[in-house]
């Protein structure tokens, strides 16, 4: 019997250089800083992985904690309104 070949597309995401806005001006994520905070959110006010955002290990660990900080007190929405 012939099997029937499959076509399927790969989707190929190429990965950020890891130039890490925290190690580069040996600063650390913090809540009251809200507007460097969205640079890290999706446009569904979604948290961005490591592999999307270029920060380094040690500051993806503390960054969804101080986003979660700043949605917690207002600064920063928890899902984006239509």
């Amino acid at each position: 019997m012939a099997q029937k070949k499959q076509n399927k597309r790969k989707i190929i995401r190429r990965p950020v250089e890891l130039n890490c806005i925290f190690c580069n001006t040996k600063t650390e994520p913090d809540y009251k800083e809200y507007k460097l905070l969205e640079k890290f959110l999706s446009d569904r006010a979604k948290i961005l992985g490591r592999d999307r955002n270029g920060v380094c290990v040690k500051h993806q660990r503390k960054l969804p904690i101080q986003i979660k900080r700043a949605r917690h007190l207002g600064l920063l929405p928890y899902s984006q309104t239509v």
